[in-house]
């Protein structure tokens, strides 16, 4: 899924009002295991200005790229910092690392030629989901839409358990963040599939 809809979907199933911790660790938890692919491509498209197609045609699918997704995407150590959060009795800790397995749960039937090995360090396994999220040649034309209106259909539902101004204004910037893609997807690969 998009980043944008794993924030929504972990504040949906996390996040409470007049709740600040448990709030930011669902979110926080939901970024985590794409924060890598953020630094890593910013780095690449912005400073040293690569093109789009070469970072995320060539430089993601790197063993390098990849070495660094095994880590942040697996469900083994996710699940170990659960258990420890856990053990220390840290509710934002184990709301961190749930939010983090509720993004990996959403990733692993959705990636196809972009899939990762989520039960690593036991094993390199890969599964290769005959769908995905962003490549139409694995149903994203109908993966996409629902996806975006789950979404949405979240969105509504944390602007009224959220009544704030500030609340709401966060929930619908996140929501038009989610719209960014659809545009980002098509600029990214425009010369990649060709």
């Amino acid at each position: 899924m998009n980043t944008p809809a794993h924030l929504i979907f972990a504040a949906a199933a996390f996040a409470r009002p007049h709740q600040r911790i448990t709030s930011m660790a669902a979110v926080a938890g939901a970024f985590a295991p794409d924060l890598s692919l953020y630094l890593m491509a910013g780095v690449s498209l912005f400073v040293l200005q690569l093109s789009p197609a070469y970072v995320f045609g060539t430089l993601y699918y790197s063993d390098a790229w990849q070495a660094v997704f095994t880590v942040d995407n697996s469900f083994i150590l996710w699940g170990l910092g659960l258990l420890l959060a856990w053990r220390l009795n840290s509710t934002g800790g184990m709301i961190f690392a749930a939010s983090g397995l509720l993004h990996l749960a959403f990733d692993f039937p959705l990636h196809n030629t972009d899939a990762r090995p989520h039960f690593w360090p036991l094993t390199s396994w890969v599964f290769h989901s005959p769908v995905s999220y962003w490549d139409d040649r694995h149903y994203a034309g109908i993966i996409s839409p629902v996806e975006m209106a789950l979404s949405f259909g979240f969105c509504l539902l944390l602007i009224r358990r959220f009544g704030s101004l500030r609340s709401r204004t966060v929930i619908c910037g996140i929501a038009a963040v989610q719209l960014a893609p659809v545009f980002v997807w098509a600029f990214v690969f425009a010369d990649h599939h060709s």
